[in-house]
């Protein structure tokens, strides 16, 4: 239990640490094209998490996301027992990732993001994202686990771009970003709605799920279960 607590504290910093990370120095390079600095912000934590879904599967199921863990225990694969320690190691492990991002810049510890992101569009874009990548992360367990990294981290670079809100899908980042006052940002005021948007998008994805594929059983379903960002593979059914 301490080696996957550590597992998801970590992974979830380093998730946040490129996600705000990348956000600042593209930002700064991008001379202010505000599209230039969302494309590298997005390819960079698209290619972060395939890499900490790798690297952490094993261990801990590198859900790093409160919401990935909440679905793999409504669907019986995560014991009721392990959510609050997952999701607290996950929440901060986000606030130590935009920490270390900002001591890496120069930047105050941490400060309140003043980005508006509270507008009907970007809510309905966080229930849209996050049931997206529930939905990936549940559907490609079935049919090619070996693929879950490259599809999460797929659907999440896409998400950044055909949704309004550039897809937290998030909990544990929502929270977070909203410690920052960089290009990752989100107003605290904003975070609430985000946080119910995203529960209401998971829950759709995870019903959606159980109508849809439980007629199916794919090969190996029992020996490898994946769930995710938003993040995100669970090795073991068990967790």
């Amino acid at each position: 239990m301490a080696r996957e607590l550590a597992a998801e504290l970590l992974g979830t910093a380093l998730l946040l640490a490129v996600v705000v990370g990348s956000g600042i120095m593209g930002e700064s390079l991008a001379g202010g094209n505000v599209a230039v600095a969302l494309l590298a912000n997005s390819l960079a934590t698209g290619a972060a998490l395939v890499v900490l879904i790798l690297v952490f599967a094993p261990i801990s199921g590198a859900h790093l996301n409160p919401v990935v863990t909440l679905s793999a225990a409504g669907r019986g694969k995560l014991s009721w027992s392990r959510v609050v320690p997952y999701v607290v190691a996950q929440v901060l492990g986000a606030f130590v990732g935009v920490l270390v991002a900002h001591v890496m810049f120069g930047q105050p510890s941490f400060t309140a993001s003043s980005h508006v992101r509270g507008d009907p569009g970007q809510l309905v874009s966080e229930a849209v994202a996050t049931f997206g990548l529930v939905l990936t992360i549940l559907a490609v367990k079935r049919s090619r686990p070996a693929a879950a990294p490259y599809a999460v981290a797929l659907f999440i670079v896409s998400a950044y771009w055909f949704t309004a809100s550039t897809s937290f899908a998030n909990p544990a980042v929502t929270l977070a970003r909203a410690a920052t006052a960089t290009f990752a940002g989100i107003r605290p005021v904003d975070v609430p709605g985000f946080v119910v948007a995203q529960v209401i998008g998971a829950a759709g994805a995870v019903a959606l799920f159980a109508w849809l594929w439980a007629p199916e059983r794919a090969p190996g379903a029992d020996r490898q279960h994946v769930a995710g960002q938003g993040g995100l593979v669970d090795v073991a059914d068990e967790a």
